[in-house]
């Protein structure tokens, strides 16, 4: 059985479906010159909800309709980092050979004198996760999970 199939990598491979969704937005919109408007990253937000949502909903059909609260949150939770540190790691990249996009980040953020490639990255990755962590508390309430007291057997 493969990673994309295997039912116990579903962090994993939504997490891998979240980074892409948001390094492709990223690139769109340094091609077509918006990432500089930072209201735009509120579909950041919605690349997320929807990954983490569709996860969610994964793991409970390949679990024989079974989800309970916990495992639903360490499981958005852990698609949402993986997809959050995948996104940094690509930006600390991006940053690091695009010097112009981190000198424009310095003069135009209230903070930016004191930002750096790794600092920028870190502050993506730690966004990303409370994000996760925010969206899936959120999420758990659509998604039907299992009782606090249901049996399993």
């Amino acid at each position: 059985m493969g990673f994309f199939k295997d039912p116990n990598h579903i962090p994993g491979r939504y997490g891998l479906c979240i980074a892409g969704g948001l390094i492709s937005y990223f690139v769109v919109m340094q091609l077509v010159g918006l990432s500089h408007r930072v209201e735009l990253r509120l579909l950041n937000l919605l690349i997320l909800v929807v990954g983490v949502y569709l996860a969610l909903k994964r793991f409970r059909e390949t679990h024989a309709s079974h989800l309970h609260y916990f495992r639903a949150l360490a499981t958005g939770v852990s698609t949402a980092a993986i997809g959050s540190f995948i996104f940094a790691i690509f930006l600390f990249i991006y940053m690091s050979l695009d010097e112009g996009l981190m000198q424009s980040i310095i003069q135009h953020e209230p903070m930016g004198r004191y930002l750096n490639p790794y600092i920028a990255a870190f502050i993506v990755a730690l966004e990303g996760v409370f994000s996760g962590l925010l969206v899936t508390f959120i999420l758990i309430n659509f998604v039907v999970t299992d009782g606090v007291n249901d049996s399993q057997g």
